[in-house]
């Protein structure tokens, strides 16, 4: 019976440290350089300028063109930006807020 209980636990703590891994991040070694591309004009008044994003795709970040949105009510937009952790680099994707 001791034995059950200490695979029970160990495996459930070994499932817990693989989960808390998976946080859908992905780390890289340095930053990307920075892509720069003309903005087109906005396609009518109170349009809204959301920057471009990086993707993870193929085991690199990759970096979408921005576009342009409609307002929402009451809601702010928060460019994207890089993150420096102990793990490396990885990027936060933007939101209304």
């Amino acid at each position: 019976m001791k034995t059950i209980n200490k695979l029970g636990i160990a495996f459930a703590f070994s499932t817990a440290l693989f989960l808390s891994a998976c946080d859908g991040s992905y780390y890289v070694t340095s930053q990307p350089t920075e892509t720069y591309y003309e903005r087109p004009v906005s396609p009518y008044a109170g349009a809204i300028w959301v920057d471009g994003d990086w993707v993870w795709r193929g085991g690199r970040y990759i970096h979408r063109q921005g576009h342009w949105v409609r307002p929402r009510n009451n809601r702010v937009w928060v460019s994207g930006s890089w993150q420096s952790t102990p793990r490396g680099y990885r990027w936060r994707k933007g939101h209304w807020r």
